[in-house]
């Protein structure tokens, strides 16, 4: 049985890694979820995974941690944290993550800085992904990347990221890459209650994919979020609940062929928002 789930393991990971973008750069945190991940220019505790230059417009410090169930299966779940600290010059950012079981399994921790130069900010991140298999060994890939955002007028903002710069492999001895990914990406906000993002997503080996997401201020402290996949279809909703300092959020994803992937997070201000 061994042999087996290690073969299925080594014959899907390059079809994993190329349709998703890489399980290792899947947008985390239950808001950029239900958001249907059109997350590069939210500015929250999970931008350091999502695009690093979002943290410089964050104004405290803050702590959350994730739980992804993907298509019902426990060898496909994430768990992951997230960490931004902030101070009056630069903002740092920490995340780590860990996917998979016994068998197959990644994990990452990546450390980063922000800055806001004027209506703009710029991050630089590096990461230090780890991939093992089963009777293969395992190896640990550094993997760079690299974000901008810009609030062209109060209601429209533009962010642009790059992930893997340095096109890394698996590991030396390996002839595959990792994803290297570009992401542009349009935020309109009419008002503090609603948001509208679109977002392109272009892996370099794949076709783009479009990503639509809508954020809504339901009533004082909750929100309503819903998103949809261009390729290959795929649907979101979210709700979020925001008592005082905490920040709880919850997100379905429902993929036509594989089924519900749920998500959970929460998250903890060191200071009132």
């Amino acid at each position: 049985m061994k042999v087996f789930v290690v073969f299925l393991i080594n014959i899907c990971l390059p079809i994993l890694s190329q349709a998703q973008g890489g399980l290792d750069i899947k947008a985390k945190g239950a808001r950029s979820m239900g958001m249907a991940n059109a997350s590069s220019t939210l500015s929250d505790t999970w931008s350091p995974l999502n695009n690093i230059a979002s943290i410089a417009y964050l104004q405290s410090s803050s702590i959350a941690v994730g739980y992804d169930h993907r298509f019902q299966m426990d060898e496909l779940t994430t768990l992951s944290a997230s960490a931004v600290f902030y101070t009056q010059k630069f903002n740092f950012g920490i995340s780590t993550s860990s996917y998979g079981d016994d068998y197959f399994n990644q994990q990452h921790i990546g450390i980063g800085i922000a800055n806001r130069l004027g209506i703009a900010s710029l991050g630089l991140k590096v990461n230090l992904l780890q991939t093992n298999i089963e009777g293969f060994g395992r190896a640990i890939s550094p993997v760079f990347e690299f974000g901008g955002l810009a609030e062209l007028t109060p209601m429209l903002w533009f962010a642009g990221h790059i992930y893997n710069i340095t096109y890394s492999k698996f590991s030396k001895a390996s002839a595959d890459h990792l994803p290297t990914v570009v992401k542009s990406s349009l935020s309109y906000r009419p008002s503090d209650k609603l948001m509208l993002n679109i977002e392109a997503e272009k892996d370099i080996l794949l076709p783009a994919d479009l990503k639509l997401g809508l954020e809504y201020n339901l009533l004082d402290k909750v929100w309503m979020r819903s998103g949809f996949h261009i390729i290959p279809g795929n649907l979101f909703f979210g709700l979020g609940f925001k008592p005082k300092r905490f920040v709880i959020d919850y997100a379905l994803g429902q993929q036509k062929y594989l089924g519900p992937t749920h998500h959970f997070s929460v998250g903890y201000n060191f200071s009132d928002p």
